[in-house]
Order: C-alpha cells, then sequence, then structure tokens
C-alpha cells in the first residue's frame, strides 16, 4: 500500500465522520465544499473530522484514486464512501443522510 493511501485510509477508518475538502469546516474554499458541510452540520453531526486537500497535493490527488472519485469534497461515514456535494445533497433531502449519519430528521 503505497504511503498516501495508507494516511487516507487511517484516516477513513479512524473517524466516523470525514470529509476530504478544499478548505476548513470553519473556511471552506470552494461552493462544494461548503454545502457539504452545511449539509453535515444540518444533520446535528459533532464528530466531523475534516481534511484540506488544499493542503496536501499527495493527498489531493491520492483520495480521486482511493475511491475512484473524480471529484471533491468527498464524505465518508463509518469507513465507507458516500459520495460528493450533489450526492449528500440528493441524500439530505430524502432524508436518508440524517439516518445514514444518526441524525434526527
Amino acid at each position: 500500500m503505497s504511503d498516501v493511501k495508507q494516511r487516507i485510509d487511517e484516516l477513513v477508518k479512524g473517524n466516523r465522520v470525514v470529509l476530504f475538502m478544499k478548505g476548513t469546516a470553519q473556511f471552506p474554499q470552494c461552493g462544494f465544499s461548503g454545502r457539504a458541510v452545511q449539509v453535515i452540520k444540518a444533520c446535528g453531526v459533532g464528530d466531523l473530522k475534516t481534511f484540506n486537500v488544499l493542503e496536501d497535493a499527495e493527498v489531493r490527488q491520492g483520495i480521486k484514486e482511493y475511491a475512484d472519485w473524480p471529484t471533491i469534497p468527498q464524505l465518508y461515514v463509518n469507513g465507507e464512501f458516500v459520495g460528493g456535494s450533489d450526492i449528500m445533497m440528493e441524500m439530505y433531502e430524502s432524508g436518508e443522510l440524517q439516518q445514514l449519519l444518526g441524525a434526527k430528521a
């Protein structure tokens, strides 16, 4: 396993909710990342771990290969890839994301 894949794997499997994004939860640096954080917060998640891919070029590229998903942000829950911003929004609107995150709909 490559070094970067191992680092990503540890983050994904070592935290219940992980969002790989551009910027931070306090200061998102793209609209999609901002929307992703808002949706997760709206679900009442208190244990969100974020990773700013703009600070690490290896992870920025590696995360796309890790999930075989070309865009960022990427959400992982309980070690499983959930999707990007659009999928998160669709899941939120249907109530599926709240259920997955264990939040009250």
